[in-house]
This record gives structure tokens, C-alpha cells and sequence, in this order.
């Protein structure tokens, strides 16, 4: 791929992984129960989950436009289609105001290694981490992708959500931090979901 195409790939990568989300609330979780230790654990976990998932699904996809042609016009109305889904669901979210923060104390496993299998499993089993791929990773790939840039997009989606999860666990780990990105959760679902209209009409426009 060329340079350009890289920078776009890790914008993506990148505002996939800031969007809130199950893998946000696992790490802010696993950080105000066990702290920052395991916090930064559930990141590393996530990152080396997200970045299997990365390279898996550019495999996949690269397999299946060889097989049809067809298939990237699939991908690009699908694509869209989810993104207008998440776009939906990111401003009913942005609507519903304020989230209360819960003080329910339940543990979820205080050690390392519990923080790091959460995020690990949180990153193969989230169905907005599928979505995300399908409607932005495709246009990246092409048939005759070869192996080693498959395996670089894998590397670069493992040291971006991870690096972004691990900088989450230890800016939070000070203060009172996490509730205050919490009461600001439903503005950052609003201007994703702004984002997501915008993708789709990109998507569809053919860019």
C-alpha cells in the first residue's frame, strides 16, 4: 500500500479504537477495580486480541475478492448500511443525556492476568469491532493484498488499540478521571455518530 493509504488505515484504526464501547467499559472497569496495573493488562490483552482479529479478518476479506469480484461492491453497501446502523445507535445513545456511574463494587478478578484474558476475549467476542471492519477495514484491501502487508495491517491494529487502551488505564488511574469521561460518554456517542454518516456517504460516494 502506499504511504497515504497507511496514514488513512491508522486514522481508522484509531478512531475505532477511542469509540466508546464494550472494550472501553471492560478497561475502565478492570482499571477502577484493580487499578492501574491491571488496567494496562486488559490493554495489552485487547491490543494482541484486536491485532489477531485485524490480521484474520484482512485474510478473509482478501480471500474472498479474489474468489468474486462482486464481493467489494458487497462490502462497500454493507458496509455503509452498518454504518448507518452504528451512526443510529450512537446518537439514540448521545440523546439518553448523562450516564449515572455505577457503584455496584463488583469484582471482576483483581490480577493481571484476569484483566489481560478479559480484554483479550473483549476484543475477539465484540460485534462493534466486526462491524468496524466490515465498513472501514475493506476498501483497504485489495485481492492480491500479499501476506506481509496483511500481517502489517495485524501489527498496526495491535500497536494502536493497545497503545490507546494502555494510555486510557494510566491517565485514569489519577484522579477522578474515569467519572468524568463517563458524564461526557453521550457527547463523544454524538460526534461518533456524525462520524459514521459521514463514512457512509463516503462509502457510498465510491472514495
Amino acid at each position: 500500500m502506499e504511504p497515504s493509504a497507511w496514514v488513512a488505515l491508522a486514522t481508522v484504526f484509531t478512531l475505532g479504537a477511542m469509540s466508546p464501547g464494550p472494550s472501553l467499559a471492560v478497561v475502565l472497569r478492570n482499571t477502577m477495580a484493580g487499578g492501574r496495573s491491571q488496567g494496562i493488562s486488559t490493554g495489552i490483552g485487547h491490543g494482541i486480541g484486536f491485532g489477531i482479529y485485524a490480521f484474520l479478518a484482512a485474510l478473509g476479506i482478501a480471500t474472498a475478492l479474489s474468489a468474486n469480484e462482486d464481493v467489494e461492491q458487497f462490502l462497500r453497501v454493507g458496509g455503509s448500511l452498518i454504518l448507518l446502523w452504528l451512526g443510529v445507535t450512537f446518537l439514540r445513545h448521545a440523546m439518553a443525556g448523562p450516564r449515572k456511574v455505577s457503584e455496584n463494587g463488583e469484582s471482576h478478578g483483581h490480577s493481571d492476568r484476569v484483566g489481560f484474558v478479559q480484554g483479550f476475549s473483549i476484543a475477539l467476542l465484540n460485534p462493534k469491532i466486526m462491524a468496524w471492519m466490515l465498513a472501514l477495514y475493506a476498501p483497504f484491501i485489495e485481492a492480491d493484498s500479499s501476506l506481509e502487508t496483511l500481517i502489517g495491517m495485524g501489527i498496526l491494529g495491535m500497536f494502536i488499540d493497545g497503545t490507546w487502551y494502555v494510555t486510557v488505564a494510566t491517565v485514569l488511574t489519577s484522579g477522578n478521571r474515569a467519572d468524568a469521561l463517563r458524564s461526557k460518554a453521550h457527547l463523544i456517542d454524538g460526534a461518533m455518530g456524525v462520524v459514521m454518516f459521514l463514512f457512509a456517504y463516503v462509502l457510498v460516494g465510491g472514495f
